[in-house]
């Protein structure tokens, strides 16, 4: 059942970042306004999520549908986003600091390394 609510949830998700970056693309020039749009959003709406759902085992199944699957479909960046603010909250600045630049700057060599590997 778990399984079932992140894969629905994903689709869903994915499904709406399409929309909003197909809706978006191309409002100003090669500016990714739909990304941008998408990452903000999902950010923002993973910290409704995290908020309402906090502390509550109840609501482990609306997490798995919500945050989990729609939210991680959308877009990863809410997950990040949320992991980093926790390990913040948490006291843990040299984490969410090596989390930001880790995430960030080997996330785009690994994008560079992939890209390179098409070109030969």
């Amino acid at each position: 059942m778990k399984f079932l609510l992140v894969f629905v949830g994903g689709g869903l998700g994915a499904m709406a970042r399409y929309f909003v970056t197909t809706n978006l693309a191309g409002k100003l020039g090669n500016f990714p306004l739909g990304t941008l749009t998408a990452n903000i959003l999902g950010s923002f709406l993973m910290g409704l999520v995290v908020g309402i759902i906090a502390g509550r085992s109840s609501l482990e199944n609306v997490r798995l549908l919500l945050a989990v699957g729609f939210l991680g479909g959308f877009t990863t960046f809410s997950s990040f986003s949320a992991e980093t603010l926790t390990l913040i909250q948490n006291g843990q600045i040299f984490s969410a600091a090596a989390n930001i630049l880790i995430s960030v700057a080997v996330g785009l060599a690994a994008c560079f390394a992939g890209l390179s590997l098409t070109k030969f």
